[in-house]
């Protein structure tokens, strides 16, 4: 799993008059490859939630999203597997399945609403996503670096 995570004081996506949104908290990004498993949404879960990279009253980052009671907004992402060595036109041939990415993208936003309150946007929609980022703090998460140690 690939997963851009954004601080933000607040977050939205709509599509197909639909509309999630959440106030202060982690805007998430999220592409699955086939070679994701449970262990890449155990540890994803545990990374996101845990993460310390909200600020305390000294202002160091210090706190995570669970420290600040905050919300987490997770949408779907395939393009983060793109492939663009070759030619103008990017590859997605590193993208999980889409059936295979729904499940396992449905088992990681059902883990996160476990811990803190998520909302989602719709896999495979057509999003339009706003968002305040706060910082800007914006990282990557790969669990395939997990994988490996």
């Amino acid at each position: 799993m690939k997963i851009v995570l954004q601080r933000v004081k607040s977050a939205s996506v709509s599509w197909d008059n639909q509309k999630a949104r959440i106030g202060q908290g982690l805007l998430l990004l999220v592409g699955v490859e086939n070679a994701d498993t449970l262990f890449d949404v155990e540890y994803a879960v545990r990374k996101v939630t845990e993460m310390r990279i909200f600020s305390d009253d000294a202002g160091k980052m210090n706190l995570s999203v669970q420290d600040i009671a905050g919300e987490i907004l997770s949408i779907s992402q395939f393009t983060l597997f793109a492939d663009t060595k070759k030619g103008k036109r990017p590859s997605f041939v590193h993208a999980g399945n889409p059936d295979y990415a729904r499940k396992l993208y449905a088992v990681f936003n059902q883990k996160l609403s476990e811990i803190r309150p998520t909302q989602t946007g719709e896999f495979g929609a057509n999003m339009l996503v706003a968002l305040e980022n706060d910082g800007p703090v914006t990282l990557l998460l790969d669990t395939s670096e997990a994988r490996h140690d």
